[in-house]
């Protein structure tokens, strides 16, 4: 016997993966802003020649966001099996 997929569940499932993935991206966006935001403040601080903690902040920021976004990924598709 095939059970048929109640349509209005199928659609409370895809919005709440929209909305897990677009906090995952404002998340993303959080934690850039907030790395760059304090590599800024630092450089200022010091008033070096070059921004030295700016570009390594930002870019600490980023692949700690991606790690974020991998793991929430890996967490969600263990949620559904």
């Amino acid at each position: 016997m095939t059970q048929k997929k109640d349509p209005k569940k199928q659609y409370n499932n895809s919005y709440n993966s929209y909305a897990r993935f677009s906090s995952i991206a404002i998340q993303m966006f959080a934690i850039i802003g907030i790395g760059a935001f304090v590599g800024i403040k630092i450089d200022e601080y010091y008033q070096k020649k070059n921004d030295l903690f700016t570009i390594i902040l930002s870019l600490l920021s980023v692949i700690l966001s991606i790690f974020y976004v991998v793991r929430s990924i890996i967490s969600s598709s263990k949620d559904k099996e």
